[in-house]
């Protein structure tokens, strides 16, 4: 389905961008592994695609710094000649009530989660448009479409997003580019094996199908937006939460 395409993930090291990235290379994909922090578990991403037959190489660079964004997308196109797909993984979380969060935890939150997305797209942009084709799929949440709770700088980071999905959707439309969004809800992930059995309680209770979501279900719906499959999908939000933004 991907095959001879070039997908770059960004903070692909664990989560749901692991899997995201595990699963385009499933597909035939080389995958560019991001990460920032977490060198051994990125090279154990890569791996694990190269044991399965499948092609993947590793690559630091923080999202939140426009000029190491623009090294690592520059070389990668150097080395490739192309990348097809972006994916826009890369997220932190500084939780806390509006009266307990700081400017610089604010910050730091829109700095990777919102600029680090508009970044990367900014320096693919030109690629892109030379290439006359190319997916990029951002990640939402159904923080950034419903809002939470202790999550007002993620939840405007994360709906930011959904907005300049939009808006490059738009812009690039017209050289088949297709832009859209994934608006994962409550994924079992290491972020969310950390909440409380009682905080756990009262996100299901707000899930109609009564279940937690997988990162394979956000990476398979990623690797479908990626596909010739859905070119004729852009500027869409897709909510993979079962059900709980509808």
């Amino acid at each position: 389905m991907l095959a001879g395409k070039v997908a770059l993930v960004t903070g692909a090291s664990r989560g749901i961008g692991r899997a995201i990235a595990l699963t385009l290379a499933q597909y035939g994909a080389t995958v560019i592994v991001n990460y920032n922090g977490s060198e051994e578990k990125a090279k154990q991403v890569v791996a694990e695609i190269e044991n399965a037959g499948g092609t993947a190489e590793a690559v630091q660079c923080s999202v939140s710094d426009y000029e190491a964004c623009g090294e690592m997308i520059q070389n990668a196109l150097a080395k490739y000649g192309h990348i097809d797909i972006l994916v826009n993984n890369a997220g932190i979380t500084k939780d806390n009530l509006v009266m307990k969060i700081s400017e610089e935890d604010f910050d730091a939150v829109i700095d990777t989660n919102l600029k680090g997305t508009f970044f990367t797209i900014k320096h693919m942009y030109r690629a892109f448009l030379k290439q006359k084709g190319g997916r990029i799929i951002n990640l939402a949440s159904v923080s950034g479409l419903l809002g939470n709770p202790g999550q007002a700088n993620y939840s405007a980071s994360k709906a930011g997003v959904v907005g300049l999905t939009k808006s490059v959707a738009r812009e690039l439309a017209s050289r088949g580019i297709t832009v859209n969004a994934v608006a994962p809800g409550y994924i079992d992930t290491d972020m969310t094996q950390a909440m409380t059995e009682a905080a756990k309680e009262a996100v299901l209770a707000q899930i109609p199908l009564k279940r937690v979501g997988s990162p394979e279900d956000i990476a398979e719906t990623v690797a479908f937006l990626a596909s010739d499959k859905a070119s004729y999908i852009t500027g869409q939000v897709i909510s993979v939460d079962g059900g709980m933004h509808m």
